[in-house]
């Protein structure tokens, strides 16, 4: 089959790549030509285990390219951001920007699978908009058989983890729903090539609704956690060693806690379950506002710190929002960092292995630079964990006996 993958970033380039490996013809598509031609060249823009060498056995046998603009194919998936919009709803823009570039190439049959995670009634309101400017075609209808020749369209939520992508991607039980049963049908069949988990068919917003109340659960216990750390701060427990022994209850699973939450999927998504019906949704937008708000909790104890010393020396480790990745968006160790030399009056080192030069953000700030760990260390009089990448894990703590430490995630336990 030709399959066009629109938008090529952490979800569409391993699909894109993978698709490919199972002998289908894949067209990529990105509007980014840095993007473009990179994977032309069979080099990945973002670091994920294993990607490079998928990707250079698709480009060189010639089962995927890559453009500016899409192409003919019989599938279409559709991968691209759907980021949080400054009223925090979500920000169909880009989604919508896809439909109208595939519109010319559209023809009967053709399935049309939405990955990009979506509010409830996107994939259904995406199939209107296609019909109206496209009413040569067949639509698919809620509920009943399709006519003959009619499109496919249905939505399959990406559920990868960075760091994991490959593995998950094929692993990983898989929703698909579809405007019409065959149109789950259509979209299961394609999966079905690359995925070895489960394949579970049932209706689009189903399915944009299940995508969303997974991260939302999510979201909702690293709330806890995060409320919890802050109850023992003020009461002078430490809440690592207290969660471990809470969760020697058979029936207690506390999550860690941290300095926030980030990512592209658990710091948005649960505002677009919420925007359905703010009004039933008062958990999901507490727990926004307690993970929301960690990043200056933990800042103001960073700086509380910095008062007992002239010009203090503060060791931030870490900045991406996840361990052992590269993966910047949302993070809260960011912001962390950002508030921290904003304040002045310090100087700020940080230890990130995983890049190469500070981001836009904090390269301007003053008195703020990246450097090697053993030297951030010896430097340091303030020492704040961040991310609890795999090489801090394995820094003995005796190291750090005589620093002031924030140990926001949990590096240093135990």
């Amino acid at each position: 089959m030709r399959v066009s993958v629109i938008g090529l970033g952490y979800v569409g380039l391993p699909t894109a790549a993978m698709l490919a490996a199972r002998g289908h013809e894949v067209f990529g598509c990105d509007v980014n030509p840095e993007v473009v031609a990179a994977v032309n060249a069979a080099t990945p823009h973002f670091a994920e285990p294993d990607l490079d060498m998928l990707l250079e056995a698709a480009v060189t046998t010639g089962r995927l390219s890559a453009a500016t603009t899409p192409r003919e194919a019989e599938a279409h998936l559709l991968a691209v951001p759907t980021p949080l919009a400054p009223d925090r709803r979500a920000d169909l823009s880009f989604l919508e920007a896809a439909v109208e570039s595939l519109l010319p190439l559209l023809k009967p049959g053709d399935l049309v699978v939405v990955e990009s995670t979506v509010p409830v009634g996107t994939t259904e309101r995406l199939a209107a908009r296609i019909g109206a400017a496209r009413p040569d075609l067949a639509l698919p209808r809620r509920g009943l058989p399709s006519p003959r020749g009619a499109l496919r369209i249905a939505h399959c939520p990406e559920r990868v983890l960075p760091g994991a992508m490959l593995r998950e991607l094929a692993s990983n039980d898989r929703i698909v729903g579809g405007i019409s049963e065959d149109c789950a049908e259509a979209a299961a069949a394609l999966y079905e090539g690359f995925v070895s988990g489960g394949i579970h068919r049932t209706d689009a917003r189903t399915a944009e609704f299940a995508k969303l109340a997974e991260n939302a659960y999510r979201d909702v216990n690293i709330a806890f956690a995060n409320e919890l750390s802050a109850i023992a701060e003020r009461a002078g427990v430490d809440v690592w060693r207290a969660i471990a022994l809470a969760n020697r209850h058979p029936r207690v699973d506390i999550l860690r806690p941290g300095p926030g939450v980030g990512g592209h999927c658990i710091a948005v998504d649960p505002w677009f379950l919420a925007e359905a019906a703010p009004e039933e949704a008062p958990l999901i937008r507490t727990a926004r506002a307690v993970n929301d708000g960690k990043p200056a909790r933990v800042a103001a104890r960073v700086l509380a710190l910095s008062a007992r010393f002239r010009t203090p020396r503060i060791a931030c480790y870490g900045l991406s929002y996840k361990p052992d990745v590269d993966d910047l968006r949302e993070s809260p160790a960011l912001e962390v960092v950002e508030r921290v030399a904003r304040a002045g009056g310090a100087e700020v080192l940080v230890v990130e292995p995983y890049l190469q030069a500070l981001p836009a953000r904090l390269a301007a700030l003053p008195g703020l630079r990246l450097a090697e760990e053993a030297e951030a260390r010896e430097a340091a009089d303030i020492v704040v964990f961040l991310v609890a990448h795999r090489m801090f894990r394995r820094l003995p703590a005796g190291l750090f006996a005589e620093k002031a430490v924030v140990d926001a995630a949990g590096v240093l336990v135990g």
